[in-house]
Order: structure tokens, then C-alpha cells, then sequence
């Protein structure tokens, strides 16, 4: 996305990155190296590129081949066994034999400016390996920082007397479709990808709940100097020398207090004690509603599917499901690849038709829609209501007629945030908890 808006697509970027996704894609705590994988092909003796065909090693999961599958650009693995020693010795390879025109270090959200001793930073060692070895590095690199704050971790007034200039503000042709977003579910990124969209107001992230505001100056990209970067943070200049992981994780211990891949083995560990469960469809669609009231009462306008597997207390494996059937039951709320938070709530509705009688219902849009009860129809033939044993006979708003016609119809869709091929029963009111 960035590497296109500036560059161009003619040339894409061979795009060095961790295999390190969250525990809900990967259960394995830390990153994957490449003997977690098949399939990898080399580039230099200690890099090794992800292709489509590559495979993990199972129990390990990733999503990089998903993402390479999409992607123009050539995907090479950053393995940080060997500590930021072995980060710089992968870097020089590949310098050596590309002999690159530019070099940018990306980073989304802001951390890698950090001094190290904020409360609020969640993974600073796996920025601080790979930042290590940038002034060391025998060429010339810049520090790109896209969507200040957007990670939740600094806020963009703590950011903004650290700023370089603006190179790049994204916009909606420079995001395009999301699919790569959705195999690749970074939650950074997404919001980069949403603000460039023009999408504003907070969203909610991560198993803490951090709010995130999305503004205007999440769609912006600042050029930075990687050394000066280097030498504000505390824990890079402590792991510079590091030639084992381990080493690395100690001396983070040490200097801040915590290290990420502590935090992921013992959120593993909790993980794996869980009982899992199949999804019971009304129940998470109950809970997903509480939870949305939850979150509107601390002015929260969007989140994501990860946070709310998590707030859920669901396992990684649910987290496709769940999106699924959020999507197939309220599909107005999904805009990808974020999830709106309405405006609206619980309230009484009366159902009227052979197999409800009354019953709680739930409006899944922002504003209440108020049809008068004379033009109400039955569902049609092919409405997923009928589909539906609960609800089959029930009036359906798809069937809502134009004022002073008794012909179901299903031009106008009272539900603002729905298309009308979309304005059926099961979007509108959720689910029925009948009496």
C-alpha cells in the first residue's frame, strides 16, 4: 500500500518482515523462523523468501503465504533467533546483492519512536532488533512512520514533537480493495487503510480495549532518521550487540520490564486451559450486542474482529466464524475492514405471523426505522427469512412496501446503513428471543 503510493506499482519492494502474527492466527507464542515453514525459497544464505506455495509447520499458522499471494511484492522472512547481531547480518545480504535504490524502514503506528519506559507500549522488542541494526548498516536508510498512533501504543500528541515531515497522505485509490487486509488482520494497519478511506471516530483495538481515534492524521506517512530513532530508544541500545532471541528477551526484562514474547507465553497458556465450544449462533449474537453496548457507552464508534474475539473470550480458531456470521447477519456493520459500532440498541419489537407471536428483538442499524405497520408483507421467496425455521412466516422488512401499495417490494430500505438486497429480517433484528 505505501510502497505503491510512492514508488509506484512498476517496481514493487522486496519486503522484509517478521512471521510473528498475534496468538488468535498463530498459537505458538514469538516469532516463526524459517524452519517453521516449507515451501520457502532462498535469496541470500541467511534470508529466505515466502511464496504462495509455502506452507507452516503445523501447529504453527501464519499469514504470510496468504499474503504473498496477493501481493506483487516479494515477501523475505526476518528470523531473530540470532539476536540483532543476525537481524544486521540478514540486512547486509541483501543489500550486498540487490543493491537496493532506496531503503525504508516502515513502521505503523509510531513505537519505534519511543523512548521505552511508557506505560503503554505492548511490543517494543521486535522493533528494537530490526532498529539496531539500521545505523550499522552500510547504506542509507529512512524511517517511515504511516498513521501516527494508529497502533495504540503512543498517542499522536506524544508523537507529534517526534514527527518528520509528511511525505504521503493516503487516499482511497492509494488503499484499493480489501482483501489483502482481510488475510493479513492487522489491526494498524486496517486503520491506516479505513482513515485513508475517510473513515473518523475512535476505535477500539487489542485484548486491553485501547481506544484509537481515527482522524486525519491517520491516513499521513513521516519520514524520519533511523539513527536518531536509535538513539532516543533505550532498549534498542541495549539489544544492539544481542546474538540470540533469548539474550534479547533477558535485556528487555531487564531495561523495561516485560517482553512481549513473555506476555504471548502466558496469554498462551490461558488460551490452551480454555474449553472451545462450537458457536451457538444466538448466544454470540447476544454477547456481541451487550458487548456493542458496552463500548457506546465509552464513545466508541468502530472495532475490530479481533477485538471483539477476544472481548468474547472466543479462541483464534473462532475468529473467521465469528466474522462470518457477524457479516451474514449484519451485514450493514461490516465496513471492512472495520466494525461499525451503531448508534442504536436494544428495544421492543412486536413480530407479527405464524411463528413468533412477540418477542425481544435487536436493531442492528444506527437509526431506528419506523415503517408504518399497514405496509408490511410477508417475507418473498428467496429472503433468507424463509430460510430461517425461526423465523419463517414472521414479517420480513425486505417485504416493507412503498406507502399505499400492498405489493411487497424491496426498493426502499428503511435500514440507512443497508442496501436493499441486504434489508431483510435478520439484519434489522438480529435475532428474536422469543417468549
Amino acid at each position: 500500500m505505501v510502497d505503491a503510493a510512492l514508488y509506484g506499482s512498476g517496481n514493487p519492494a522486496i519486503v522484509l518482515t517478521y512471521a510473528w502474527d498475534r496468538l488468535l492466527i498463530d498459537p505458538l507464542p514469538g516469532p516463526r523462523s524459517p524452519a517453521d515453514f516449507t515451501g520457502l525459497t532462498t535469496l541470500t544464505p541467511n534470508v529466505f523468501v515466502v511464496t504462495a506455495e509455502s506452507r507452516p509447520v503445523p501447529p504453527a499458522d501464519s499469514t504470510l503465504p496468504r499474503l504473498a499471494l496477493e501481493v506483487r511484492q516479494t515477501i523475505g522472512l526476518i528470523d531473530p533467533r540470532y539476536g540483532a547481531e543476525g537481524v544486521l547480518r540478514q540486512l547486509t545480504e541483501v543489500v550486498e546483492l540487490l543493491r537496493p535504490e532506496s531503503i525504508d524502514r516502515l513502521d505503523v503506528g509510531g513505537d519505534i519512536l519511543a523512548w521505552g519506559d511508557e506505560a503503554t507500549l505492548r511490543s517494543p522488542l521486535a522493533d528494537a532488533l530490526v532498529l539496531a541494526a539500521c545505523p550499522r548498516l552500510d547504506a542509507d536508510v529512512r524511517l517511515l512512520l504511516a498513521g501516527p498512533g494508529l497502533d495504540g501504543e503512543l498517542t499522536v500528541g506524544e508523537l507529534y514533537p517526534l514527527l518528520g515531515r509528511n511525505v504521503l497522505t493516503l487516499s482511497p485509490d492509494d488503499v484499493g480493495g480489501a482483501g489483502v487486509l482481510e488475510r493479513r488482520p492487522s489491526e494498524a494497519a486496517a486503520m491506516l487503510a479505513a482513515t485513508a478511506r475517510g473513515v473518523r471516530g475512535r476505535c477500539e483495538v487489542r485484548d486491553a480495549g485501547l481506544p484509537v481515534p481515527l482522524t486525519d492524521e491517520g491516513s499521513t506517512v513521516h519520514a524520519d532518521d533511523p539513527a536518531v530513532a536509535f538513539a532516543r530508544s533505550t532498549l534498542a541500545r541495549t539489544v544492539a550487540r544481542t546474538r540470540t532471541l533469548t539474550e534479547a528477551e533477558t535485556l528487555s526484562c531487564e531495561t523495561i520490564g516485560f517482553s512481549e514474547i513473555d506476555y504471548e507465553c502466558t496469554k498462551a497458556s490461558r488460551l490452551r486451559s480454555a474449553p472451545v465450544r462450537p458457536l451457538d449462533r444466538g448466544d454470540v449474537l447476544d454477547r456481541v450486542t451487550d458487548f456493542e453496548q458496552g463500548v457506546r457507552a465509552r464513545q466508541i464508534s468502530h472495532t475490530t474482529v479481533r477485538r471483539m474475539t477476544e472481548a468474547l473470550g472466543l479462541p483464534g480458531e473462532h475468529r473467521e466464524p465469528l466474522k462470518a456470521l457477524l457479516i451474514r447477519y449484519r451485514p450493514g456493520q461490516y465496513v471492512a475492514p472495520l466494525w461499525l459500532i451503531c448508534r442504536g440498541g436494544r428495544r421492543r419489537v412486536e413480530f407479527r405471523g405464524t411463528a413468533a407471536g412477540r418477542g425481544w428483538g435487536v436493531v442492528g442499524s444506527g437509526t431506528r426505522a419506523e415503517v408504518p405497520p399497514r405496509v408490511r408483507g410477508v417475507a418473498p421467496e428467496g429472503c433468507p427469512c424463509r430460510r430461517d425455521p425461526r423465523t419463517r412466516g414472521v414479517e420480513c422488512r425486505s417485504a416493507w412496501s412503498r406507502p399505499q401499495s400492498r405489493e411487497p417490494t424491496t426498493e426502499v430500505c428503511h435500514c440507512p446503513q443497508l442496501h436493499a438486497k441486504q434489508a431483510h429480517f435478520d439484519a434489522c433484528a438480529t435475532r428474536s428471543r422469543m417468549d
